[in-house]
């Protein structure tokens, strides 16, 4: 990393998403919305500051995981933390998220986009991305069958696959 690079990268890792003294932070109600531990919750948080970085410093588009993309859409929800805080505070710059339209070609350009985020992440963290957070293409691009359900009302079961 550059000097610039690093202190940009200092700055995002201490960028903070959980509000004091609110009865329900941001970390909270990450895991509860994924039904992540907190643990896993501030993992996947670190990712996604990571992911942020990342885009700073591409020269070309990026995609996150799955896991990091949770992050990022619940922190889009916290419009002011996420535009003035961090676009325009730290990173001085704007970071729009722009999903897929659908369709084949979409998805060839998001898994080649997927690989060189991790490639990109390897080069500048001098690390591999951890699995759990950063799975593999074809898992990121295969395990997409999400739908949001009141566990109050309903059980959920886990296919058993042989």
């Amino acid at each position: 990393m550059t000097d610039n690079q690093l202190k940009l990268w200092n700055a995002i890792k201490r960028f903070e998403l959980d509000e004091p003294e609110v009865s329900l932070n941001f970390t909270d109600r990450l895991a509860r919305e994924n039904g992540w531990t907190i643990e896993y919750s501030l993992r996947a948080i670190v990712e996604y500051k990571k992911f942020i970085f990342l885009l700073t410093i591409s020269n070309h588009p990026l995609t996150p995981s799955d896991q990091v993309d949770q992050v990022w859409h619940l922190h889009l929800l916290y419009t002011q933390s996420y535009w003035e805080d961090l676009c325009e505070n730290v990173l001085k710059r704007k970071i729009h998220h722009g999903p897929t339209k659908g369709g084949d070609n979409e998805k060839d350009k998001f898994t080649d986009w997927y690989e060189k985020t991790k490639a990109l992440y390897l080069e500048t963290f001098k690390a591999v991305a951890p699995k759990d957070i950063w799975p593999t293409s074809e898992i990121r691009f295969s395990e997409i069958e999400f739908q949001r359900v009141n566990v109050k009302r309903n059980w959920i079961i886990k296919k058993l696959f042989i």
